[in-house]
């Protein structure tokens, strides 16, 4: 059954991404992105233990590659986020990684069989002017000036990412929420694990807050997104998503003094309106509901 309001719960996903972003900037100005990283999935898994039914619910599938393909993708496009964001604005480090649907486009080609139509090219350019103005700018050292090497691994995280919407929007046709949210969250644990262990340190009490925070922000993004998805489109989870860009752009600055003038204004509306492009030109109909 179609849920009345699905744009409502993909805007409080947008929302959610967004805190969360913020509370694993400010964990990882103590603790290292992997370890930030490791203990969300780790955190991520508690609904499971306390309530075995929705374990029970995760292991209900029936395309077992489709569920691997989004964990796997996924795991490693959150482990390379968290890593930027550990090192660049929070703002910054999300507009790169929500620059995913213009790569999901190729990736819907190639698990879906959608046709990318040419005119999808513009769109992105824009989209990629955008990102040179906020990693650089006209007035700042010239376009691209600043980016350097957390941001080409915020930009892998938007590849990934991208690879990981498009194994959603086809695991949703046949699989459940709670499978694919187990998926991402299992195999993202085993994605962070290496660096999350590596570079443990244990948290002190402001910082398992604060990832406790990650988590839980984490969980509630993922669940409803999930959801959503099987009935928005296109356009409209690419439009709603672009929220978590604004909003952590706005986070960063009031809470973290984080940098945002005229390059990072003009760069962020360039990017949001070739995404939003991108997605318009590449508008499937409406999933069956």
């Amino acid at each position: 059954m179609r849920p009345r309001r699905p744009l409502f719960y993909t805007a409080i996903s947008a929302v959610s991404f967004a805190l969360m972003a913020l509370a694993a900037k400010l964990a990882a100005q103590t603790l290292t992105g992997g370890e930030v990283a490791f203990l969300r999935f780790a955190l991520m898994l508690l609904p499971f233990l306390f309530l075995p039914r929705l374990a029970r619910r995760a292991l209900t599938y029936e395309r077992l590659d489709l569920l691997v393909y989004r964990g796997l993708f996924g795991g490693t496009a959150v482990l390379l986020y968290f890593l930027a964001i550990a090192h660049i604005p929070v703002g910054t480090a999300t507009l790169l990684n929500y620059s995913s649907p213009i790569f999901s486009v190729f990736f819907a080609a190639l698990f879906l069989g959608e046709r990318v139509r040419r005119l999808v090219l513009l769109p992105a350019a824009v989209a990629f002017l955008g990102v040179a103005m906020v990693t650089g700018g006209l007035s700042d050292g010239g376009l691209f000036a600043h980016f350097g090497r957390w941001e080409a691994v915020g930009l892998a995280s938007a590849v990934l990412s991208g690879a990981a919407v498009a194994a959603i929007r086809a695991a949703r046709r046949t699989e459940g929420s709670w499978a694919i949210y187990g998926s991402f969250t299992l195999f993202g644990l085993l994605t962070t694990a290496p660096l999350g262990i590596l570079q443990w340190r244990t948290p002190d009490r402001r910082e398992w807050l604060l990832l406790l925070a990650v988590g839980a922000t984490s969980v509630a993004a993922q669940l409803l997104m999930t959801y959503a998805y099987r009935w928005v489109t296109n356009v409209q989870a690419g439009a709603m998503a672009q929220l978590t860009v604004l909003l952590s752009f706005g986070l960063g600055a009031a809470f973290l003094n984080e940098p945002f003038g005229w390059n990072q204004a003009l760069g962020c509306v360039l990017t949001l309106a070739g995404i939003i492009g991108v997605v318009r030109v590449q508008a499937t109909p409406r999933a069956v509901e």
